[in-house]
């Protein structure tokens, strides 16, 4: 199965925010997932609709996961970000095996047991060691002046 780009970097904004939950800046988690700052706000609009995090504008600002997600199924929250849609598209256009195709249940159960299995391991899953100190050790944003691992050489 595949997830959208969307999908996986939201994912990714979950386990960073869960790695130790504090406020961040979007512009922030933007720079540590090496993202367009534009992307990043849209996810996080997204994450937000949703009831994934809660946000505060201004000085001070920023994102927090809201109470409770760490505990949700990584399934649930990929069945939300990716929406009901099946792995084939046999509608638009009509297929013409559409009438005596067993592709399309093979591939709904497929993709049945793949977020099944997701739905075993739970956020904080995702976040415990060893992935949590790597979350907390990606490059902090750079302050000016101060040259960045490119300019280093990294």
């Amino acid at each position: 199965m595949h997830l959208t780009q969307s999908t996986d970097l939201a994912l990714r904004v979950l386990m960073l925010l869960g790695a130790r939950n504090e406020r961040r800046s979007a512009a922030e988690m933007a720079e540590r997932l090496r993202v367009a700052p534009q992307h990043m706000a849209k996810i996080v609009q997204r994450l937000r609709r949703d009831g994934y995090v809660s946000t505060t504008r201004g000085r001070g600002g920023g994102v927090v996961l809201a109470d409770g997600v760490t505990d949700l199924p990584v399934g649930e929250i990929v069945r939300v970000l990716e929406g009901p849609g099946e792995a084939v598209e046999c509608d638009s256009p009509p297929c013409p095996l559409r009438g005596g195709c067993r592709l399309r249940g093979a591939l709904r159960a497929a993709q049945e047991a793949f977020l099944a299995s997701l739905d075993q391991v739970r956020l904080r899953e995702l976040v415990a060691d060893p992935t949590g100190p790597v979350l907390l050790s990606l490059a902090p944003p750079a302050s000016a002046g101060a040259p960045t691992p490119a300019e280093e050489g990294c």
